[in-house]
């Protein structure tokens, strides 16, 4: 269709537009080190919360340690931590809403049309580690994947960062990187570590992007028209796999370490949780009813690793489809909304009969509206 519009008025709307676009275009640059830490997956123990009582033998096996066949709860664990700025210093404070994170590293998020700066730096003993993202764009320099891909000199230099070392990776978010016509206003992706990507992940180098429409993350950090936000990964963290599994034998269970292919110590070392929390550990998941919530679900793993979360008391809503049950794949994203219109404390947890009995289950809380 041919324009009315003279061409000078197209070419200053064009450029106009452009110049809208480009002012609201951020750099946003993150800190971000990978450091050990002793993580509890259970730190009610020895109370499940779930019952307000004692464990059961059965549930004992994941969260009850013995010198010689039993790690229990604690591991040690590796995991991405925020600094303030590049002197890597002083720990980004992790704001209260972000609490329920847990070994997840902190949220990267961006407008569709900025740019992401994010300098990884390795604050661990002897892990190489790096870090590579889902959906957003980036060159051979910033994939941060240990793989022979035909590139040499400055372009190999995020796929391993050895300790002590640190790299700055630059991750583009086009439109492609975005929403799409029939997702909400945000979206959410993985970032991990991919030196190993099987050992990486299961010793805790995982985290999540955000990524909004154009305009639609505020300079407060919030979202328009959304009141709370939560992150949940489901992943059985295979403990047998983590490159701490020898510290973690050594320091725990001594006498393990010739039982390392022995079924019943590997089956203790699988932790089915929900951001590194089993059996409604995960904390700070409040809301009030009436409120716009959003839920970024993700799960990582093996084929076992076939999720369903489900939310009782509460309905949401996928791509325009009413749901209370999702279904989760390894690697997978998907971003959900709720206005819970029904107070209480509610289940919050994996359907699949296996993972509960495993503990990959969580409360969610919805307060009463004020009068």
């Amino acid at each position: 269709m041919r324009s009315n519009l003279p061409a000078r008025l197209v070419l200053l709307l064009l450029s106009l537009a452009t110049a809208t676009a480009t002012a609201t275009a951020a750099t946003r640059h993150y800190y971000l080190a990978a450091e050990e830490i002793l993580w509890d997956y259970a730190p009610s123990y020895p109370v499940n919360p779930m019952h307000n009582g004692p464990f059961t033998d059965a549930e004992k096996t994941f969260v009850e340690g013995n010198k010689a066949d039993r790690i229990g709860r604690q591991y040690y664990k590796a995991h991405y931590v925020e600094y303030t700025d590049a002197s890597f210093t002083q720990v980004k404070p992790r704001p209260p809403e972000w609490q329920h994170l847990g070994i997840l590293g902190p949220v990267i998020r961006a407008n569709v049309g900025d740019t992401l700066k994010v300098t990884l730096k390795n604050h661990t003993a002897n892990l190489p580690i790096s870090l590579h993202p889902h959906g957003v764009f980036y060159l051979k320099d910033s994939e941060g994947t240990h793989y022979e891909d035909g590139t040499s000199g400055k372009d190999k230099l995020d796929d391993e960062i050895k300790p002590g070392a640190s790299h700055t990776y630059t991750w583009e978010v086009p439109e492609r990187s975005g929403p799409g016509p029939h997702d909400p206003s945000s979206i959410v992706w993985l970032y991990h570590s991919h030196v190993n990507e099987v050992a990486d992940t299961n010793t805790g180098l995982v985290g999540p992007i955000i990524i909004s429409r154009r305009g639609e993350l505020q300079p407060n950090g919030r979202l328009k028209g959304i009141d709370r936000e939560f992150v949940v990964l489901f992943t059985v963290f295979d403990e047998n796999k983590s490159l701490l599994l020898d510290k973690n034998i050594q320091s725990f269970a001594p006498a393990a370490a010739d039982k390392q292919e022995d079924e019943a110590f590997a089956e203790s070392n699988l932790m089915h949780s929900m951001n590194g929390y089993v059996y409604t550990n995960l904390p700070g998941v409040s809301m009030t009813v009436g409120e716009n919530v959003r839920w970024y679900q993700l799960a990582l793993g093996t084929e076992v690793d076939l999720h369903t979360p489900h939310w009782h008391g509460n309905t949401l809503m996928e791509t325009g489809r009413r749901v209370d049950v999702l279904n989760l794949l390894p690697g997978t994203h998907i971003t959900v909304d709720m206005r819970p219109d029904n107070p209480g404390i509610w289940m919050y947890h994996c359907h699949v009969n296996d993972h509960i009995d495993a503990g990959m289950m969580a409360n969610y809380e919805v307060k009463p509206r004020r009068k």
